[in-house]
């Protein structure tokens, strides 16, 4: 009878050894995001955090693009054509730095570069995509709007065609400008974005538009007073007579599944990045349990507190796996818009109550600055509402369960 195979050590922070499904190329990207987190932002982001700003943005920008993290699983034009895996554990590790650091790079290349890289002409590729993956140029995203954020197809913004036309022969867009008016809401990178993708109703239906943020009549205000996302550019856009040329418009989508493929592509890196958040709460937990005595003993040695941290670990690793397998689909081509609703619906919830489960063990500490739990938090309150509610993804899945549309 042949010996049993010695058993791997129990690794506390990988208990299900989920790094066994990861190859060294893999790793070595983890860890490059995770060591530019750890110099770059972690030592600063508390203060960033209390004073309600992202000082530096820019340099940031560029230094993330030097890292490959910006449009980081888009093919070409500078882009690091990671995998999908690759891609989402970026996003991991700079949540778990924070959610404003993940969302500027989430909104750069999710949002802004995947739009153009895949509706865009190849001059607007070539003209925009190298420098946004540099970090040369930040993008925004401008689809919501004051009066309809879950209800996008409402929209108020309007693009109107000022001569010119569409050719009948080609169907291609064929002089006379643009004219955009309208207003976009809780924008992020907005008020430093170099360029905009903006999505506006037109007498074709909904278009998106390539706007230089220095085109005349475009303003991007900065909102302020936020209790969450503190460390993250959030504006508003205001497009008063913006004049665009012919070509400024994305070729190759009508209607809302243009925007809303994008928002897949986000929802899907915000899978990952809400388990960073909830990662660092719950390590900050497990730190602060083994060394705060009260009754003479760690308060880690209690049966409560194990109780909490065992369900975080499991809720964790389970978040983890649910988005290696959503990452794996992905690469495979074989990832639906309602797996990735799945995703976003479990694991934000989750995180959310991991980080609120960490704050209960760090006690009185557990809202001081000091440690990352309610930062944290209050960031995925954030994260639970944009890119889909709660509520709009259980209608996804709703749906695709019975077959049955309840959104009106």
């Amino acid at each position: 009878m042949s010996a049993s195979p010695k058993l791997p050590p129990f690794d506390p922070a990988d208990p299900l050894g989920l790094d066994d499904l990861l190859d060294p190329e893999d790793l070595a990207i983890r860890d490059t995001v995770r060591t530019w987190a750890a110099d770059r932002v972690l030592p600063y982001v508390a203060e960033w955090y209390e004073k309600g700003e992202l000082p530096g943005i820019r340099e940031l920008a560029r230094e993330l693009g030097g890292i490959g993290a910006l449009g980081m699983s888009l093919e070409g034009y500078g882009c690091a054509g990671a995998t999908a895996v690759q891609y989402g554990l970026a996003c991991l590790e700079l949540e778990a730095a924070d959610s404003g650091i993940r969302s500027l790079v989430s909104v750069q290349g999710s949002l802004a570069m995947y739009a153009i890289h895949r509706f865009g002409s190849e001059e607007q590729k070539q003209a925009w995509l190298p420098r946004m993956a540099a970090g040369e140029v930040i993008g925004c995203f401008g689809l919501t709007e004051p009066d309809h954020g879950s209800d996008p197809g409402a929209m108020r913004t309007y693009a109107k065609r000022d001569g010119g036309g569409t050719s009948r022969s080609s169907g291609a867009e064929s002089g006379g400008d643009w004219v955009l008016n309208g207003r976009k809401m809780w924008i992020t990178n907005g008020s430093v974005a170099g360029v905009a993708v903006v999505w506006a109703q037109s007498e074709d239906g909904i278009r998106g538009f390539v706007v230089p943020t220095d085109a005349p009549g475009f303003s991007a205000p900065e909102i302020k007073h936020k209790w969450s996302l503190r460390a993250s550019v959030t504006s508003e856009l205001v497009l008063d007579d913006v004049r665009l040329p012919a070509d400024a418009v994305l070729p190759d989508v009508t209607g809302l599944k243009g925007p809303l493929s994008c928002l897949s592509h986000a929802r899907y890196g915000i899978v990952w990045g809400s388990m960073g958040a909830a990662r660092a709460s719950f390590e900050a937990a497990v730190e602060y349990a083994k060394t705060r005595e009260q009754f003479g003993r760690p308060i880690g040695g209690f049966q409560l507190t194990q109780a909490k941290l065992a369900d975080m670990a499991v809720e964790l690793h389970k978040g983890i796996l649910l988005a290696h397998h959503l990452g794996r689909r992905m690469d495979a081509g074989r990832l639906r818009p309602e797996q990735i609703s799945f995703g976003k619906l479990n694991n934000v919830r989750e995180a959310i109550e991991i980080c609120r489960t960490a704050r209960t063990i760090l006690g009185a500490n557990g809202i001081s600055l000091e440690y990352p739990v309610m930062r944290h938090a209050t960031n995925l309150e954030s994260v639970l509402t944009y890119e889909g509610t709660v509520e709009m993804h259980q209608l996804v899945l709703g749906k695709a369960l019975t077959g049955l549309d309840a959104f009106r």
